[in-house]
């Protein structure tokens, strides 16, 4: 979570989804250089999901336009490295399963 500013597009956002219970830190300088909003989240209910879903089935979400990467479950240990890099261009990685 704390190497995540270094891996954000400039004027980019940041949603942690979590429950840690320990302290995070992290670079001010380079949070506010790269213009960042944080948001948090400590969890969704099944409903949300549930609304979500339903949004994605009838159109109101275009789930695919955010998708930039695709693999099978396969060839994970061949491009997770290249999708973790800085400059890979990831938003939204899809990993596909036979």
């Amino acid at each position: 979570m704390e190497s995540s500013f270094y891996n954000l597009a400039h004027g980019g956002t940041i949603v942690f989804v979590s429950i840690v219970k320990s302290d995070i830190q992290f670079n001010d300088p380079e949070f506010h250089k790269r213009e960042t909003t944080l948001m948090g989240s400590r969890n969704a209910t099944k409903d949300d999901f549930e609304q979500v879903v339903d949004c994605l089935k009838n159109g109101l979400v275009k789930g695919e336009a955010i998708v930039t990467h695709r693999a099978k479950f396969d060839d994970m240990v061949e491009v997770f490295p290249n999708w973790a890099k800085a400059d890979s261009g990831v938003i939204k990685a899809v990993v596909e399963f036979d």
